[in-house]
């Protein structure tokens, strides 16, 4: 039994947090197999161990979907795996995806109590091995949420990433019948083309849209709204009576530098998708043209910059190079991330700024940068970068990929009159996700501009009980 307290609650254990198992820096810095092997079940058990199971969780507040996170770790400790999964999947319906790319510790377990002292619980480790153990069922045997009674009514849902994938299973689980159009030919969304196989295995990512698929969720691909249908096409002519649009923001920002056009130039969107759809990671075995770069330099401090740097690196670059204008205490990424990229070899170039991409016969030969200092903070808080004068230097590489951000792709908007946009391009909606045409609703990227999969997935579940009302009340 578990130490208990006076009162009969849990004790805090005073075990360390428990290591997540990794493959060896070397050897995986050379294939795209995933980098963290995830827990055994001696692993997860102590971890849980390590959970008092407070009387008000707070945790449960840090998570943007509201997994009762309590329970499944309650679970865990009883060793009943599957009710754990069934306690999560009352909220997420993709924990293997989620245990592996939420930011976790900026969320549920920075609202641990045990974080007050000393390290949280390694909640988003322990929804993983829920989630593989999940998932390690055949398709008949797994937990899947149960679907309502057919309402008769069906719903367009516009992209088939985080935000749209969540909002269609909460549609099935009120009855809904659900289609869901993908632009690209493998449904997904960032899942599947911005999310590098070391970190997101294609295959989990299958297998928890295969489990929607059984629930009855339709999935069209190569299917662009705004060009192959527009969305009034959809509604008017096709008969859905409620659409949803999640189709992300992922327009590449570019850094308006002289001899951005050369060849061996790439956006961090473009490099990924290459990469992950056209499965360049198999290479030789599927011959796919991306650029495969000697010396590389990666420009951004984000998740995006570190899964391209990492995947240059897999693909042979002999070096990469990390170009980021501020410090790296001042670098989005995750730490986990960051420290995987040094571990694996990426060589940090802290505090520079590119002023010029140069170029010969139309290829890359390098970049010049322009040392920084860091002034006061600007609007997102971080401190301000300041070029120093005559620090100008140049570094050598034969390829560049830009990843200092996205925006909205107008496509959509621009062919759907009388849907509002703000000045940026992003979709407004109200709380619920509804926007300013009646039925169609809106959630994720395209609504926030670039934020996490979990976000995206609870705005598309708020959004999905949004659009029940809205289909109940005009029945």
């Amino acid at each position: 039994m578990p130490p208990v307290d006076e009162t009969g609650r849990r004790r805090p254990s005073r075990a360390p947090r428990t290591p997540m198992p990794e493959r060896d820096p070397v050897e995986r810095a050379q294939d795209f197999d995933e980098v963290a092997l995830g827990y055994t079940e001696e692993q997860a058990l102590a971890e849980a161990d390590r959970c008092i199971q407070c009387a008000n969780p707070t945790c449960i507040a840090g998570c943007p979907v509201n997994i009762d996170i309590k329970a499944f770790i309650a679970r865990i400790l009883e060793r009943d795996y599957a009710g754990g999964v069934a306690v999560i999947k009352e909220r997420n319906a993709l924990p293997a995806v989620c245990g592996r790319v939420c930011p976790q510790e900026e969320q549920c377990e920075a609202a641990c109590v045990l974080s007050r002292k000393g390290e949280p619980v390694a909640i988003g480790r322990l929804e993983r091995f829920l989630g593989d153990y999940d998932l390690a069922c055949d398709l008949e045997h797994r937990c899947r949420v149960e679907v309502g009674q057919d309402s008769g009514r069906k719903v367009a849902v516009i992209g088939s990433g985080p935000a749209g994938l969540a909002c269609a299973g909460e549609l099935r689980r009120f009855g809904h019948a659900v289609t869901v159009f993908e632009s690209l030919h493998a449904p997904g969304g960032v899942l599947t083309y911005g999310i590098p196989e070391f970190r997101l295995p294609k295959s989990i990512v299958q297998a928890e849209i295969e489990m929607l698929q059984a629930t009855g969720v339709e999935i069209v691909t190569d299917a662009v709204v705004g060009a192959t249908y527009t969305l009034q096409e959809l509604m008017s002519v096709h008969g859905y009576d409620a659409a949803f649009i999640g189709v992300g923001a992922g327009l590449p920002i570019f850094l308006g530098v002289p001899g951005e056009n050369l060849n061996g130039v790439y956006s961090a969107n473009e490099f990924l998708t290459r990469v992950n759809l056209m499965r360049a990671y198999e290479f030789p075995k599927a011959d796919t043209p991306v650029w495969r770069g000697r010396k590389v330099a990666v420009v951004g401090g984000g998740n995006v910059a570190m899964d391209a740097a990492r995947t240059a690196k897999r693909l042979g670059a002999e070096q990469v190079f990390l170009v980021y204008r501020r410090s790296e205490d001042e670098m989005p990424a995750r730490r986990e991330e960051v420290h995987h990229a040094r571990e694996e070899g990426i060589e940090f170039k802290m505090l520079c700024s590119p002023q010029e991409v140069l170029g010969r016969d139309g290829w890359v030969t390098g970049m010049v940068v322009t040392r920084m200092e860091l002034g006061e903070p600007d609007e997102s808080g971080r401190r301000a970068p300041v070029c120093v004068v005559g620090s100008e230097h140049t570094i050598e590489c034969d390829t560049v990929v830009v990843a200092v951000g996205t925006r909205a792709n107008p496509l959509l908007t621009t062919a759907t009159p009388g849907l509002e946009v703000s000045s940026r391009g992003y979709i407004l909606t109200d709380e619920d996700g509804a926007t300013s045409i009646p039925g169609v609703f809106a959630g994720g990227d395209i609504v926030t501009g670039a934020a996490t999969v979990i976000l995206a997935m609870g705005a598309g579940k708020r959004a999905a009980r949004a659009i029940d009302r809205y289909l109940r009340d005009s029945s």
